[in-house]
């Protein structure tokens, strides 16, 4: 999968990621492997993908949209308008340049963590809902029942996390991303068996 260990991978997060933000990393890590064992998912590709999801976040945000730019990521306009999304994709792109990661299920993990997608890999879903779950966050609505879904239904717990997750873009007056939208229907008619 990669040249460096989980360890290694560690060693180097812990030294270019604020404390706090190291630590969310580990936390999603670990409920990444857990959900990738309630589900027969690749336990360890999701520990990568929830260990290195958030690499990017050790850079400047002021400085994403030049850095895309530059390594010819290409972004959405609600992307230029509002550079803290870019950190995604960024991240699969440090993901491959730092850790040696080539495999697109894991990149795309990383690339979607915050928008999400229709119809998502089980990889991405997890990644998803584990940054969204794990146990440092403590502010969104209905948290505690969707950490239950989350270990029940998959579907239905993205469709509880989108939900929440528009409703509160709504009510903040924050653009929203068209492939959050375009996952939002996606979900909402998954997540009640439609």
């Amino acid at each position: 999968m990669n040249d460096l260990s989980i360890t290694d991978i560690k060693s180097i997060l812990s030294k270019s990621l604020k404390e706090e933000r190291f630590y969310h990393s580990l936390s999603v890590s670990a409920v990444a492997a857990s959900l990738a064992m309630r589900y027969g998912g690749d336990i360890k590709k999701a520990e990568l993908a929830g260990l290195i999801h958030d690499c990017a976040k050790a850079y400047p945000t002021d400085q994403f949209i030049k850095m895309a730019d530059d390594f010819g990521i290409e972004l959405l306009d609600v992307e230029r308008d509002n550079p803290q999304l870019i950190h995604a994709k960024l991240g699969a792109y440090y993901a491959k340049k730092d850790f040696f990661v080539y495999d697109d299920e894991i990149l795309n993990a990383i690339i979607y963590h915050t928008t999400g997608r229709p119809n998502m890999s089980l990889l991405e879903k997890i990644i998803y809902i584990a940054d969204y779950i794990e146990p440092a966050r403590y502010k969104a609505k209905r948290l505690d029942e969707v950490r239950v879904e989350a270990f029940e239904d998959l579907d239905k717990c993205l469709d509880m996390i989108l939900s929440d997750t528009v409703e509160h873009l709504i009510e903040k007056n924050y653009v929203i991303n068209p492939i959050t939208l375009e996952t939002y229907k996606y979900y909402s008619k998954q997540g009640k068996g439609d």
